[in-house]
């Protein structure tokens, strides 16, 4: 905890609002705090913030943030709370409510599909402009995800006429031919993660009966050879494990009125020592493609739990330090 040498009072005129804002058993300010390394304490509808003046200030300004999110929405969650902060910390705090009001669409139960952080704004704004779009990132960003609800909204809009979805099926070392069962027993570990998209926003029936249609339709990567899609949102999933050839191949299948999302993560690369990934070659010879877009995720720009930002912060430490040390182990060789 740093020194406190600043102190400010907050009182809440509606007690629900301070209630919604606090958190059960004040957990949200308690998130407030740890992220910040303030102190919160509450008196019935009054908040006491203290610590160092900057970051006093700036948890003033995520709470008011929430304060408006609860008069506009009437209900906080811990991940909006975690958006707020994130959002803070990144300087961004005044594109909260702008990305709030900004709905994708809707979950089965209704609920409003919204944008989670500045990468993600930036995400769907580079999608709503090109017809291609490359998002690299660390798992956890919402990538597949979004990817998946911005497909599904194209449907419901009637601007394409089915939602294709794949992604390499060799990962890991292993091998289609090597794996047991039939087809769909052989890839559907593959693709659970596109399941699970499609199964939160449409429920699982409806879902079974839009690829029964074959509106929706999910398969390995290897199945898009020879085709053209016409009038498809097409996603390709984990593209960091696609090699060159089948990244060209892929690239080649958009048809007329069509829309390509690639997203993957080249950290976690599981092709054979020696072979370039696709999506990393992709990435930079068609960096400057009119009519492509790219978006880089950043470890800041994760969703989930807030451990996982700093798992990944910590992995991405251990590699750049091991990087390090062998440079300096090279250049004492020579």
């Amino acid at each position: 905890m740093t020194d406190q040498t600043f102190q400010s009072v907050r009182t809440f005129e509606d007690p629900e609002a301070a209630i919604a804002i606090f958190g059960s058993q004040n957990s949200y300010l308690a998130l407030v705090e740890e992220e910040l390394d303030i102190t919160l304490s509450t008196r019935g509808n009054k908040m006491i913030l203290k610590g160092e003046e900057d970051r006093v200030t700036l948890a003033g300004e995520i709470i008011s943030q929430l304060e408006f999110l609860y008069e506009k929405n009437s209900q906080i969650t811990e991940s909006d709370v975690l958006s707020a902060i994130r959002l803070a910390k990144s300087g961004q705090i005044n594109q909260f409510i702008k990305m709030y009001e900004n709905i994708i669409g809707r979950d089965v139960d209704g609920k409003p599909i919204r944008v989670r952080n500045v990468g993600q704004q930036r995400y769907v704004d580079t999608v709503s402009r090109n017809d291609i779009v490359f998002g690299l990132g660390p798992a956890g960003t919402g990538k597949t995800f979004l990817a998946v609800a911005l497909a599904v909204e194209a449907l419901r809009r009637n601007q394409v006429k089915r939602i294709i979805l794949t992604r390499p099926a060799v990962e890991a070392g292993e091998s289609l031919g090597f794996l047991p069962g039939d087809l769909k027993e052989k890839v559907d570990p593959y693709l659970r993660p596109l399941y699970d998209a499609l199964f939160a926003i449409f429920g699982v029936s409806h879902t079974n009966r839009l690829m029964e249609r074959e509106t929706i339709e999910i398969a390995p990567l290897a199945y898009m050879r020879g085709r053209t899609l016409d009038d498809a949102f097409v996603i390709l999933d984990e593209a960091q494990n696609t090699t060159i050839p089948q990244m060209k191949m892929f690239l080649t299948r958009l048809g007329f009125g069509s829309k390509m999302i690639i997203n993957g993560d080249v950290s976690q690369i599981d092709l054979p020592r020696g072979v370039t990934s696709g999506l990393v070659h992709a990435d930079k010879i068609l960096k400057q493609t009119q009519g492509i877009g790219h978006v880089k995720f950043e470890t800041a720009d994760v969703v989930r739990h807030q451990l996982v930002t700093r798992v990944i912060e910590a992995y991405d430490r251990h590699k750049k330090g091991q990087v390090t040390d062998e440079e300096s182990q090279e250049k004492e060789e020579d």
